[in-house]
């Protein structure tokens, strides 16, 4: 039997002779779409956390801060998702955007139809 202790490391995993590891990551649930999700709170996604890591450059402390509901443990978790999920995660940031863009040129919007007629008023 080898103990990580007995490898010399930085090692390729394939040297350890087909060890395949699948990452767990507490706190975070994917739904059927394959969303990331806070299990405690699922409409938050991992995607939310790291938008506001993206646009402002707030770590998983300034989070707590600003979102006092959420366990650090949650959001280190939705950290560790999403720096071994980068690709996703960033593609899911940039779709709403995308769809937020695309509302926000809606013109005939509901609510900004009304808005509109009370203006006028």
């Amino acid at each position: 039997m080898r103990f990580l202790t007995d490898i010399d490391w930085p090692v390729n995993l394939a040297q350890l002779g087909g060890v395949t590891a699948k990452l767990n990551y507490p706190h975070i649930a994917l739904d059927e779409d394959g969303t990331s999700r806070l299990e405690r709170l699922p409409r938050i996604r991992v995607s939310q956390l790291i938008a506001d890591h993206l646009a402002y450059g707030w770590d998983a402390d300034a989070i707590c801060r600003q979102y006092s509901h959420l366990h650090p443990a949650e959001v280190h978790s939705a950290f560790a998702y999403y720096f071994d999920h980068v690709e996703s995660i960033e593609s899911e940031i940039e779709s709403e955007l995308t769809r937020l863009e695309k509302h926000a040129r809606n013109e005939s919007s509901p609510l900004r139809l009304r808005l509109k007629k009370l203006r006028s008023a």
